[in-house]
């Protein structure tokens, strides 16, 4: 176990090295957390991104990679001590399952996780914080997003 906990750590680190950018919760998510968007979505969009997120597959796949993400954690001992581009990377899947409609891009810096773009309604923005705070290594969250329903689909989307 010895010879194997530092391949680990390293595994870990360069994981998290690769990982720096941001982590967006779709691909028309904002690119930074500073990056605030008060337009809404088209429709058409938000029902793509919603159809995949809200998929018994995808939700398994998100909830499984959490929760091996965190027995590692509890192997290294890394507890305390996480990579930014994993926090980003396990709070961005929480989102992404939890609150399918935002459009969120998710930062993190020594455990100070910010989280920008925009969801449809209050009641998803309120969910945020308290669900970026379930990933061990969260010490703060900082939400920039902000409310912005999704706009209605055009006629032409619609055929």
């Amino acid at each position: 176990m010895n010879k194997l906990t530092p391949i680990l750590l390293s595994g870990i680190l360069l994981f998290g090295a690769a990982c720096s950018e941001g982590a967006k919760t779709s691909s028309d998510a904002p690119n930074s957390t500073t990056e605030n968007t008060t337009s809404p979505p088209p429709a058409d969009t938000v029902q793509k991104t919603q159809g995949d997120a809200t998929s018994d597959i995808r939700k398994n796949q998100a909830n499984s990679d959490i929760r091996a993400r965190e027995q590692r954690n509890n192997v290294t001992g890394g507890d305390a001590i996480r990579a930014d581009g994993d926090l980003q990377s396990e709070v961005r899947s929480k989102l992404e399952v939890n609150i399918t409609k935002g459009q969120l891009t998710v930062d993190a810096k020594d455990g100070l996780v910010t989280v920008g773009g925009t969801v449809p309604n209050q009641t998803d923005l309120a969910k945020i914080e308290p669900l970026a705070k379930e990933i061990k290594g969260v010490k703060q969250v900082n939400v920039t997003a902000v409310v912005a329903p999704a706009a209605p689909a055009s006629p032409s989307s619609n055929q």
